[in-house]
């Protein structure tokens, strides 16, 4: 593979990779109203790119523009070596561009209309590689917004260019008219800066670069006579001075793989151009985005302190259901030792007396009997808790006051006109089904928290010291009650004729203590586990401080601002791809000038 088939071949992956990051941005486009004129910008430069592509093996295409009379057709006739286009210093004479090029070439090749053209075949040597366009003059007196004017035809046919060769004379190079129109021109080209008459005007060039430094890498500036080098031409001389190293650098440097290589940076100047432009753009509209964001966030907080007050409120009322639930999950650890029995006692007097008709049952019936009582209970236990989940879901719905929805649903409309975002997801209906939402997922996970700190507490208060510590009360208890009748049994009886069988009375009072003893160590219990989880519950109720309790109200707005901050993110990192690409390709020996980018026509910032 030869070093120019390389060349093209890289130059074509470029442009096919940039052309298909910029399509996929531009498909991508939020429903947000500073996006739209970026994607237009874009889709533009995307028509750009594919002309671009068709043209990658043509010739290059020089266009000379410049003031009235400043010599512009009498430059082309010198760069073409032959009479091509007619010459008038005193008035304006290119009133519509014309085309020079060889016999084999036409205006479609540049993707240019025949029509907006005036074509001028002719075989020449200087056009081997080069096709010249004399463009007409932008100062003219016509009004600018007629239709058919030298402005229009101008701007129609400069896109289509490679390079622009900017001639001036002593008296135009201050020209405002023509630095408006090369400034619009600049961006996507490559430029040639010529000072013309140079048998009649004094040598301005120093000046014209300071004018122009500011805004533009000029390169090297010409100092040429037309009219001398035509007729060099005409009388089959070679060009001689600054003529000599004009027609050296369109004919000689810039054929072939130069040619490509002037392509590439033009569209990624442009490329650069239209992007800045675009995040500009964007970063001038993006402050109302992080506004209505944090609209959003106050919203929610507000309506989150409508929330976490009542499920506070509620979860306290119902703790006795929790507290039950984790008396059951600490009783079923500790199995059936004597404070576990204690602890069932405590959570159903009926459940231990339940609990013992299975080892009574003798037939099938009986066994039938106990499990179906036993599945009563346990659903109506599985029911008092799920109605206190229930209670918790209605208390809340209740917190949703159409008042509050509407005043949140107005100010969050008027952020999102002003950010520029679709007002649909504002309405009030969009936002009472976010919030119904938004409610159901919230109970969800206070329920799913409220089963986390069950099982918490009763891993805490099942732990072994605990349990045994009221084991060993409860168990000192049962133990010295039973040692007076066992005493009284196998010792007094059989080795003291004096005693007396202990009485009923005895055996009551006992029982009284015994019941005494198990309340009051069920009490010591219970607090600690009520106080316990009073605190569990208030440092839940903290947790939902803030706008996380109302995270689905508003939802799609707050998607929405994500695609927006992701989009300009995207078109962030696009610019400064496409900068780096062509601070890469632009050599600092480069002959020919270029735009300075983020600079106007007057050295002005952007807007």
């Amino acid at each position: 593979m030869t070093c120019p088939e390389l060349v093209q071949l890289e130059l074509l992956a470029e442009v096919d990779a940039l052309a298909e990051a910029l399509g996929q941005w531009a498909d991508q486009s939020p429903p947000w109203q500073p996006a739209r004129p970026c994607t237009a910008l874009v889709r533009r430069l995307l028509e750009r790119v594919r002309l671009i592509r068709l043209r990658l093996e043509s010739p290059l295409v020089v266009a000379i523009i410049g003031g009235t009379g400043v010599g512009k057709s009498a430059l082309a006739n010198a760069l073409a070596g032959d009479q091509v286009a007619k010459t008038d210093r005193s008035r304006p004479t290119t009133r519509q561009p014309t085309l020079v090029c060889r016999p084999s070439t036409t205006p479609e090749m540049f993707g240019i209309e025949p029509d907006s053209v005036t074509v001028v075949h002719r075989d020449l040597p200087a056009l081997a590689n080069l096709v010249l366009v004399d463009c007409p003059d932008p100062d003219t007196t016509e009004s600018p917004e007629a239709p058919d004017t030298n402005l229009a035809r101008l701007r129609h046919i400069l896109p289509h260019c490679d390079v622009l060769l900017v001639a001036t004379t002593q008296q135009k190079y201050r020209s405002a008219r023509v630095a408006d129109e090369l400034a619009a021109a600049a961006a996507g080209a490559r430029l040639v800066f010529v000072q013309t008459h140079a048998d009649v005007d004094q040598d301005i060039r120093d000046d014209w670069r300071q004018v122009l430094e500011p805004h533009y890498t000029p390169g090297h500036v010409y100092l040429v006579d037309s009219l001398a080098a035509l007729a060099d031409a005409g009388n089959g001389l070679e060009p001689r001075g600054e003529f000599a190293g004009l027609m050296d650098l369109l004919t000689r440097q810039l054929a072939g793989a130069a040619a490509a290589r002037v392509r590439r940076a033009n569209l990624l100047d442009l490329a650069e151009e239209t992007l800045g432009a675009c995040r500009q753009r964007l970063d001038a509209a993006i402050p109302a985005i992080a506004a209505l964001e944090e609209a959003i966030e106050l919203q929610r907080a507000r309506l989150a302190a409508r929330l976490t007050g009542p499920m506070r409120d509620e979860l306290l009322a119902s703790r006795r259901v929790w507290e039950n639930r984790i008396l059951g999950q600490i009783a079923a650890r500790w199995g059936f030792s004597p404070f576990a029995l204690l602890l069932r006692s405590y959570q159903g007097v009926g459940g231990l007396f339940f609990g013992a008709l299975v080892f009574r049952a003798r037939t099938p019936a009986q066994v039938a009997l106990w499990g179906a009582i036993e599945g009563v209970r346990t659903w109506r236990r599985h029911r008092r808790e799920r109605q206190a989940e229930a209670r918790a879901a209605r208390a809340l719905a209740g917190c949703w006051d159409q008042t509050d929805l509407r005043a949140a649903a107005l100010v969050i409309d008027g952020y999102s006109m002003e950010a520029g975002l679709p007002r649909e997801a504002a309405s009030l209906d969009a936002v009472a089904a976010e919030a119904a939402a938004a409610g159901e997922s919230f109970v969800g996970g206070v329920a799913s928290e409220v089963d986390s700190l069950v099982g918490r507490m009763a891993k805490r208060h099942s732990n072994w010291f605990t349990r045994w510590r009221y084991e060993l009360l409860l168990g000192g208890m049962i133990g010295y009650l039973l040692y007076r009748p066992a005493r009284n049994f196998f010792y007094d009886s059989w080795l003291n004729p004096q005693s007396r069988p202990l009485g009923l009375d005895f055996y009551l009072l006992s029982l009284f203590w015994l019941l005494v003893w198990c309340g009051l160590l069920m009490w010591s219990f219970s607090s600690r586990l009520r106080s316990g989880l009073r605190r569990e519950i208030e440092k839940l109720a903290e947790g939902w401080a803030g706008p996380q309790p109302a995270a689905g109200v508003f939802a799609r707005l707050e998607e929405e601002c994500r695609r927006v901050q992701r989009y300009r993110e995207e078109l962030r990192r696009l610019h400064e791809h496409v900068a780096a690409l062509r601070n890469r390709v632009t050599a600092p020996e480069e002959p020919l000038g270029f735009r300075v980018q983020g600079r106007g026509a007057r050295g002005e910032r952007k807007r």
